[in-house]
């Protein structure tokens, strides 16, 4: 027995409801295969590509997924042990640059380190606790094993996941485009390729752009003689997924490297002032028009609310999840709006009388193109019971007359309980004859 359209939503809402309940309860399991799906997504107009060149899936996949292992390993090999090294050279600096600002301050305003003053104090406590801290830290993220096994899970399983996924990635498309009911499908078509329009372009290309940013804050950081410059520009390219909050935070770390190193220089100050000036100078007027485009409806407000909750909420699996999810509620709430819009309670009743714009009208096309579905199927259905009920009328009538040529007898002769003609009552009965009067 099919179920009615509320008991399906209900058993729907509960799946969804159980299934949320389900990943922030499993969000320290579900990180490797959330990032192979990621990967899977973004990669699958390559493999597209490569499809349409002659290449079969599986050997367009493999080649996929080797090329990213190769480029993941020489990245290992090439850029983090120089970052990590660059970040131990600056811890080990703290105390020489905190000693350097503690000379500066005494050459110039002698008061604010007096004796038990609460400058004196700060700088003694940081040199005290300078090397605890960092020894601290490093024991905090290293320590447990289970965080070692999740990094180790996070790299094996992750492009495992990621090769699957993208081997069958078209066939789950349509699967799912199977599933969507019929009645809404066009609408529901409408807003997967929204959905995906934003969360493309959006993440596709603010990736493109990190990666130029981080290249050009590296070499030109470099090319100043700034220490830990690959360390910094790096650091500045991966945060500016988040607008302009790489550019402020790596400027202000550049800056307090710069002021430290080039207390003596002040054109040198400038030099690395500029790299980021002109960073974002590049990034404002050419990488994010071009690359990300405007009309992709994530604003930057959004965009770090979603990551601080979806952060808060489930860790590191939570960052992977805001961003989609962000795009997916910024279409659904602009889908609303244009509903609202083009119906009776904000046009009013003489706005639809008069006729709806043709925004509206525009609007309304998934579901009258889902109306003629229905009719058409209506039709068709009406159709075949029609000519069911015309081939069972066939074989009943043809039935009958039969069983009225064998058991009828003679012509004429009625059948029982069936009134007789008149001038046929009694024709072929014994004495009929006589019992006719005479003329």
């Amino acid at each position: 027995m099919a179920l009615s359209a509320a008991q399906q939503a209900k058993w729907w809402l509960g799946g969804l409801a159980a299934t949320v309940a389900a990943a922030w309860a499993l969000s320290d399991v579900l990180t490797p295969f959330l990032a192979g799906a990621a990967l899977a997504y973004f990669l699958d107009p390559v493999a597209d590509r490569l499809e349409a060149r002659g290449l079969s899936r599986a050997l367009a996949t493999a080649l996929i997924t080797l090329f990213m292992a190769l480029a993941f390993v020489a990245a290992m090999l090439v850029l983090i042990p120089a970052i990590a090294d660059q970040a131990r050279k600056l811890v080990e600096a703290m105390p020489a640059y905190a000693e350097a600002l503690r000379a500066w301050i005494q050459t110039s305003r002698p008061e604010l380190l007096a004796e038990g003053g609460v400058l004196q104090e700060g700088f003694d406590a940081f040199r005290r606790n300078l090397n605890e801290w960092s020894v601290s830290a490093l024991k905090s993220v290293w320590s447990g094993g289970v965080a070692l096994i999740d990094f180790v899970m996070l790299l094996l399983v992750t492009p495992v996941v990621a090769f699957y996924l993208l081997l069958d990635w078209d066939h789950m498309v349509a699967r799912l485009d199977e599933w969507a009911p019929r009645d809404h499908v066009g609408t529901l078509r409408r807003l997967a390729r929204d959905m995906d329009r934003v969360l493309a372009g959006f993440v596709r290309g603010q990736l493109t752009v990190c990666a130029i940013l981080g290249t050009f804050y590296a070499v030109g950081l470099s090319a100043a003689g700034l220490d830990f410059g690959l360390m910094i520009g790096v650091f500045a390219g991966l945060i500016s997924f988040i607008p302009f909050v790489g550019s402020i935070l790596g400027g202000a770390m550049a800056l307090g490297v710069a002021v430290f190193q080039f207390w003596d220089a002040p054109e040198m100050i400038a030099v690395v002032a500029g790299v980021f000036v002109l960073g974002q100078a590049i990034e404002g007027n050419v990488l994010t028009p071009k690359l990300v485009g405007g009309s992709v409806g994530l604003h930057p407000v959004a965009l770090m609310f979603a990551l601080s909750a979806f952060g808060a909420l489930m860790g590191f699996t939570g960052l992977l999840i805001a961003v989609p999810a962000a795009a997916a509620i910024g279409v659904l709430a602009r889908f609303a709006i244009e509903q609202y819009k083009a119906g009776r309670l904000y046009l009013g009743r003489a706005a639809l009388a008069q006729g709806a714009p043709e925004r509206a009208l525009d609007i309304a096309e998934d579901e009258l193109r889902a109306a003629a579905e229905r009719l058409a199927r209506a039709a068709a259905l009406a159709a075949m019971a029609g000519a069911q009920a015309g081939a069972q009328s066939g074989a009943g009538g043809g039935g009958a007359e039969s069983g009225a040529g064998a058991g009828g007898g003679a012509e004429g002769t009625p059948r029982a309980g069936q009134p007789a003609r008149p001038g046929q009552a009694r024709k072929g009965a014994p004495g009929a004859d006589d019992a006719e009067p005479e003329a």
